[in-house]
């Protein structure tokens, strides 16, 4: 995932969550909403609930990984913030990524 495909910006998360749409499963909650620019975007948060900063991270290493694995799945033009639910800890690497397939079909 490149630097221009990230959302970064605290205002932009909130106005994705308030004013996007989302779905769930047992891992993630997935807002997304339409962007005015010709690329996706992605932000991915990790609450201070899954664990010390050090997990938190390697659990964002590995959404990242399977996100750049599946941006075929998808849309362009929107923006997509990816919540990690703390059940995410339990689970290996190929459940996390047909957990978030599953979600963006």
């Amino acid at each position: 995932m490149r630097r221009y495909e990230m959302v970064k910006k605290h205002s932009d998360f909130d106005e994705i969550i308030n004013n996007g749409h989302y779905k769930k499963n047992n891992g993630y909650i997935i807002y997304n909403k339409v962007n005015d620019l010709t690329h996706t975007r992605w932000g991915i948060a990790v609450g201070k609930k899954i664990g010390d900063a050090h997990i938190r991270n390697k659990v964002k290493r590995q959404v990242r990984e399977v996100v750049t694995a599946n941006k075929k799945l998808f849309k362009n033009n929107r923006d997509y913030i990816i919540i990690v639910k703390k059940s995410v800890l339990e689970m290996d690497f190929d459940k996390m990524n047909n957990l978030l397939v599953e979600l963006l079909k």
